[in-house]
């Protein structure tokens, strides 16, 4: 039943016009991102290295498909969020909205189940964009710019990541991608079921992204202690992957983070969806 459920929830949003506005979104920019890369992308890459090309000698082509995914990825991760929240924080307020929830009640099917099957179909559709975003980035970067050498700029200086020492990181470090916006994804599904229209958890859900970003960017010492366990701050824990050697406790902490938000958005919205008058 679980099963069958969830099929029928992914039909839901596979049925609604507004769940491809994140696959079109991220066709378009990370297109426009690859065709100006390529047009005047070495300009760029100079404007960046020239600080470094008086005690370094660059040799090889620094502009190549791993750069191209290293920047997209950069620059997408604090978005996309927002696509997500799109179809998933419609799941529950949606159905509210239109009288169809109260007859999904009378179904032979618990709450739970029902809301199981919604945060099953809500982690597919997260995984599909995910997808779709490492496709456009990884995929389209090396078909047009090719391989090479990954050079990128940290706190610490540069580092050189060999070519044929890239393909995994990149694996994991989608897979981190995905588990930071399911975890945005459970936090709108959330939001979702405590209301009872679309725009409330859509706009919830970016709301505390935006008020979590500006809390983990400020350096004050109040805020200190509350950084570390913000969702925002482990969404770019796939930066680690690219250092060398690979912190591998930082990376495993922000997993530990992120499921704890993943795990307890999905506790909440257990306990106030069997807990929901839908009935009337």
């Amino acid at each position: 039943m679980l099963f069958r459920n969830t099929i029928n929830e992914l039909i839901k949003i596979l049925s609604k016009p507004r769940s491809y506005i994140g696959f079109g979104a991220l066709t378009l920019l990370i297109g426009v991102i690859l065709i100006a890369m390529k047009a005047d992308g070495k300009n760029f890459i100079s404007f960046v290295t020239a600080s470094f090309e008086q005690t370094l000698s660059f040799n090889g082509d620094i502009l190549n498909g791993n750069l191209m995914a290293f920047v997209i990825l950069q620059m997408l991760i604090i978005h996309v969020p927002l696509l997500v929240a799109l179809v998933t924080g419609d799941l529950i307020s949606g159905e509210a909205a239109m009288g169809t929830l109260r007859m999904m009640g009378t179904k032979p099917i618990s709450r739970s189940a029902i809301l199981g099957s919604k945060f099953l179909a809500g982690a597919i559709y997260t995984f599909l964009l995910t997808l779709w975003m490492a496709f456009m980035a990884y995929g389209v970067g090396q078909w047009i710019f090719g391989s090479g050498d990954l050079i990128v700029l940290n706190n610490d200086g540069l580092v050189i990541v060999p070519a044929d020492d890239i393909t995994w990181r990149y694996l994991y470090g989608f897979g981190l991608a995905y588990l930071s916006l399911l975890a945005v994804a459970m936090m709108s599904i959330c939001f979702s079921v405590f209301s009872d229209n679309s725009i409330g958890p859509i706009v919830s859900t970016m709301a505390v992204i935006i008020l979590f970003t500006i809390i983990g960017s400020l350096d004050v010492p109040s805020f200190g202690n509350l950084q570390p366990f913000l969702l925002t701050t482990h969404m770019a824990s796939w930066r680690s992957l690219f250092e060398m050697p690979v912190p591998i406790n930082d990376i495993m902490n922000s997993i530990y983070i992120l499921l704890v938000h993943i795990i307890g958005f999905g506790v909440i919205a257990l306990w106030k969806f069997n807990n929901k008058d839908i009935n009337t």
